[in-house]
């Protein structure tokens, strides 16, 4: 386990202004030994809490160009038939796995192949479970396509949510894809949504917990 490249600015200005406002409320209330030993707990918790959420574990990824593979780790809140509107046209099966604070932040591609598309859209930070969040939020959007025995053709979008106000997207068009990769992460929780062909054969269900790179979401049919 490590800490992933995201959190090293954040977790050096919280270590130093941390330590520099514990330093102060020590010095201002000599000899309240309590409260001090209230003060360093606190500082402590928050600080192991950024550590957690900035790490980044290694994951034995198994590459396989017939599994769409979980992007994220959190909840499955949507598995619904919807109409994708900005790339493809067309009917798709929509896949949304809610990330709260407490999960792995990084996303790793769901899918071999070539980036085709990517698009930044600025927008809302409404709550992330909100169905309109998919189109109305911040977000980004990305699409991988892999011209292999079956072809496959995934949209998948980080969304900002009411307190991820940060998305880092590595993908830009041309890019190599790799299911072992990440291709960015989102910063306080939020939402990945995958959008899949609808003859794809679905793996999960409504409410399971899933994993970045070791869930099956789909099969490629």
């Amino acid at each position: 386990m490590t800490i992933h490249k995201e959190g090293y600015k954040i977790l050096f200005f919280s270590l130093i202004i941390g330590i520099g406002l514990v330093l102060l409320l020590v010095g201002l209330t000599p000899g309240v030994k309590i409260f001090h030993f209230i003060l360093y707990f606190v500082y402590l918790l928050i600080l192991l809490l950024f550590l957690q959420f900035f790490r980044n574990p290694k994951r034995k990824i198994v590459i396989d160009d017939n599994n769409i593979l979980c992007p994220a780790d959190g909840k499955v809140v949507v598995i619904e038939e919807v109409m994708e509107t900005e790339y493809f046209n067309e009917k798709r099966r929509q896949i949304s796995i809610f990330m709260s604070p407490f999960n792995v932040h990084a996303n790793w591609y769901p899918v071999n192949g070539i980036v085709k598309y990517y698009k930044y859209h600025p927008g809302l930070f409404l709550v992330a479970y909100n169905p309109k969040s998919s189109t109305a939020n911040e977000r980004t959007t990305i699409v991988v396509e892999n011209e292999g025995a079956k072809k496959v053709s995934v949209l998948f979008r980080q969304i900002a949510g009411i307190l991820a106000r940060r998305i880092v997207c590595y993908a830009k068009e041309g890019n190599i894809a790799k299911q072992t990769e990440q291709f960015g992460f989102i910063k306080f929780g939020s939402r990945i949504d995958l959008l899949l062909p609808l003859n794809y054969k679905i793996n999960i269900k409504l409410g399971q917990k899933v994993k970045a790179g070791m869930t099956v979401i789909a099969t490629v049919e």
